[in-house]
């Protein structure tokens, strides 16, 4: 079966708040378990030779000043700050583009992450209270989401999209706290003159941004600034990271820039020469948001790099059979294992029971009670930020208990969230539906509802999915996705609806065929001469059009007038018009029951989409009371 990955030549998933960073992530984690691996079996087979190269010194100069750390600080402190960049893109893009766009949303999940927090550190401190561990209570907070979305790819197979979307959502905050306990709990001997010198420096940073400014090197150098301004000032800098992804604004691109970027490359396609490259080249970076910018260059090397090598220098520990009976009793390890596998999952599953039930429904989960669950235990995995906070707050022998902690949260959460999912598998098909996905209202992306009176539609009235399509008659991917279409109109329970978006930039014959096809649908025949159009990409002359006029028994002379005097421009641009409301600037565009649909348009993804959307109407008319 072909996958249909690609819209047009310049237009790809860029207001996907989520689908890329959750394959990125799912991918990624079994790199950095890998990672884990090699960290236990260098530690145990050599550990002299493990310690020591990673405390081999490595010294930057400059002038008469000179940087030195060890090889894992340089991770640790340095590396990672380009990981907490990418988390604060993320978190920015959920605000900007995704579910938290709504900022109601937010509250649930600012109350079940922060719940998610409290709770297990307070279980960790139950243990710890008095003793010498009482002061590591921070590695107890942190769900390493990354991790956490790709074991949940493993463990959770065929669990929809949606429960991904809810864990993040809920512990889109989780990070941002445990860098602020990193910087005002764990940085010791703060010197402010360094600290205000960071200040600073951000402050430009964020006025320059602020102003448009698109010069790289002008942010790299702040950048800089601002992380070896907070490290001489005792604040861990990867602070630095976090706060710099913050400020990046996530957006879809305009069709006007678009548009503008197809002009550059038309004459560097006229003349190519290397003056027009590069200016066809910024014309076409410049349409991406800085937060899409940024996300494209450091997160692939966040997650397949940089983690990793976090993971592999900091998880190697020493295990036998004497040390793991007497670290597996003590209050540190215990603290953090059911601090994490129990304190998580109880916060989650109480926060999304109680909220709903104290707010009258009008703040509910996005998903079921299974999703809900399924969350909260693989919500128990602390390690990357957990990791670090531990190397901060622990030292030598005493860092050990809480890495074993760590890692044996990864086997028990995993295993619990498989269980969830195994139970929620084993209910007939409309208590797994309601119970992975629950009745609570999707946002509405499609800003134009489907009006039978205006809009062209195939398929019955009283069908369950409506499936909302804004294509070019000119369009090579328009005319791929037609068979797809064709496929899914099989379904007798779906209505399909064509709405105009000629993208005559790049397409010049689309505008008129969009108006042909309104003279036909004056005439009662839109979907014979749609069919035609489609089929015929390649012949959209107006004498091909005529002809094919002529071939339905169309009054010619009704038509060629009514596309000489542009009757039907109107129509087409108020289709335009509901397409730019609706973030749509590429074609073709798809709309599954009000919400854009992402990724792939085969048959296989469609279906499964339209079988999701079908799955959620039906628990909710199950759920509304009966006249």
């Amino acid at each position: 079966m072909t996958h249909y990955l690609q819209r047009t030549a310049w237009t790809r998933d860029f207001a996907a708040p989520l689908r890329a960073f959750l394959r990125t992530e799912a991918g990624s984690s079994g790199v950095l378990a890998g990672a884990i691996v090699a960290a236990l079996v260098w530690a145990n087979v050599a550990p002299g030779a493990y310690e020591s190269f990673w405390h081999t010194d490595l010294a930057v100069s400059l002038g008469g000043d000179e940087l030195s750390l060890d090889l894992r600080d340089w991770i640790n402190s340095g590396l990672m700050t380009l990981f907490f960049l990418v988390v604060g893109l993320e978190a920015r893009r959920e605000f900007d583009l995704g579910d938290l766009r709504e900022r109601s949303r937010f509250v649930l999940p600012v109350i079940a992450g922060v719940t998610g927090m409290v709770l297990p550190v307070l279980i960790y401190l139950a243990f710890t209270l008095g003793g010498d561990g009482a002061h590591g209570w921070g590695v107890a907070m942190s769900t390493d989401t990354a991790l956490a979305l790709g074991l949940l790819a493993l463990v959770g197979r065929g669990v929809p999209d949606r429960v991904r979307v809810f864990l993040l959502t809920v512990f889109v905050v989780d990070d941002i706290i445990a860098l602020l306990v990193i910087a005002i709990v764990y940085s010791e001997d703060i010197r402010m003159m360094p600290l205000l010198l960071a200040v600073l420096a951000f402050g430009v940073l964020f006025t320059v941004a602020r102003f448009g400014v698109s010069r790289p090197f002008v942010y790299l150098a702040l950048g800089i600034l601002t992380w070896a301004a907070l490290l001489t000032s005792g604040v861990d800098p990867v602070v630095a990271g976090l706060a710099i992804g913050l400020t990046a604004p996530a957006y879809s691109p305009g069709r006007d820039d678009l548009e503008q970027a197809t002009g550059l490359f038309r004459l560097f396609r006229e003349q190519p020469t290397a003056e027009l490259a590069r200016s066809a080249t910024v014309g076409l970076t410049a349409t991406l948001s800085p937060n899409d910018r940024l996300q494209h260059f450091y997160h692939p090397w966040t997650s397949y790099l940089i983690v990793p090598l976090f993971g592999l220098a900091n998880a190697g520990i020493p295990i036998h059979l004497d040390f793991l009976g007497e670290a597996y009793t003590s209050p540190i390890t215990l603290g953090i294992l059911l601090g994490y596998t129990l304190g998580k999952p109880l916060a989650v599953i109480g926060v999304s029971w109680a909220i709903p039930r104290l707010t009258r429904g009008r703040f509910r989960p996005i998903v079921g009670w299974a999703g809900v669950a399924g969350s909260g235990t693989i919500a128990g995995i602390g390690f990357t930020v957990s990791l670090l906070i531990a190397t901060l707050a622990f030292d030598g022998p005493e860092l050990v208990e809480p890495k074993l902690g760590l890692l044996s949260t990864v086997v028990v959460a995993s295993v619990l969230t498989w269980l969830v999912f195994r139970a929620a598998a084993l209910l007939s098909p409309p208590k797994k539906a309601a119970a992975l996905l629950g009745d609570a209202d999707g946002l509405v992306d499609l800003a134009e509802p489907v009006d039978p009176e205006h809009d062209h539609v195939r398929g019955p009235a009283t069908a369950t999915v409506t499936l909302v399509e804004y294509g070019d008659f000119e369009c090579p991917y328009c005319g791929r996705a037609e068979d797809v279409v064709r496929a899914l109109l099989k379904d007798d329970d779906l209505r399909y609806v064509w709405r105009h978006l000629p993208l005559a930039d790049v397409h010049p014959r689309a505008q008129i065929a969009a108006e042909f096809a309104e003279a036909a649908a004056a005439q009662g025949s839109f979907w014979e001469m749609h069919d035609l159009l489609l089929a015929n990409q390649d012949q959209l002359q107006p004498r091909d059009l005529m002809r094919y006029g002529e071939q339905l028994g169309l009054d010619m002379d009704r038509v060629h007038d009514e596309v000489k005097h542009h009757t039907a421009a109107g129509r087409v641009a108020r289709d335009v018009e509901s397409a730019d409301l609706s973030g749509v600037s590429g074609t073709p565009t798809f709309f599954v029951n009000g919400q854009r649909h992402y990724g792939a348009y085969d048959v296989e993804t469609l279906a499964r989409a339209i079988k999701v959307a079908r799955a959620r109407v039906l628990v909710q008319r199950a759920g509304q009371p009966t006249g």
